[in-house]
């Protein structure tokens, strides 16, 4: 049986107009301070639309999450044969987007809300950090076939890094390429 749904269709245009405004409400106020009012204002919808479309604060969040990549995307790790130069390099370039304060405010944003919600800590992972994980993994790999890297140590080692960078980003430390070369340089590299 197909459900009929009730009431006005969804506008997609609205819909995005609310997920921008979400976007902008988390960049600007946080998880904690999300105000569906002020949401609803910014898209030029009304309160009970929001309401209507995302019974809670988490669905909304999650809904963000899907439809927008936290970050700009992410490029593969080079591979110029010198494991730790190709891993600065790549990590700098990581830790530059960190460094842009709209997307360190949506990231704790959304790490707040995925303390909240499987499905949105899932959502999270999947537009935040896999891609840069199984990049960074790929690459780590690579230097451990030319021993150049402990050996069975390439996913633990991207997660490390990956989980380093957040974890400065969480606790409003800077995540500067100087942090990004020190980590590199705690590698188990030969």
């Amino acid at each position: 049986m197909v459900e009929v749904r009730r009431g006005r269709a969804r506008s997609e245009v609205t819909r995005r107009a609310i997920l921008a405004a979400t976007r902008d409400e988390l960049t600007a106020h946080g998880y904690d301070r999300l105000s569906i009012d002020r949401i609803a204002a910014a898209a030029g919808a009304g309160k009970q639309t929001v309401y209507r479309w995302y019974p809670s604060k988490v669905a909304l969040v999650a809904d963000c999450l899907l439809a927008d990549r936290v970050f700009d995307g992410v490029a593969p790790v080079a591979d110029t044969g010198d494991l730790v130069a190709d891993l600065r390099v790549w990590l700098r370039a990581f830790a530059a987007q960190f460094d842009r304060p709209d997307t360190a405010a949506f990231i704790r944003a959304a790490t707040a809300a995925a303390a909240e919600s499987d499905q949105v800590a899932i959502r999270f992972y999947e537009q935040s950090t896999a891609a840069a994980e199984t990049a960074l993994a790929e690459r780590l790999r690579a230097g451990e076939a030319a021993g150049q890297l402990k050996p069975g140590v390439a996913a633990a080692t991207a997660q490390s890094l990956i989980g380093a960078m957040l974890y400065r980003l969480l606790t409003r430390q800077p995540v500067t390429a100087e942090f990004a070369d020190q980590l590199v340089s705690a590698l188990p590299v030969r």
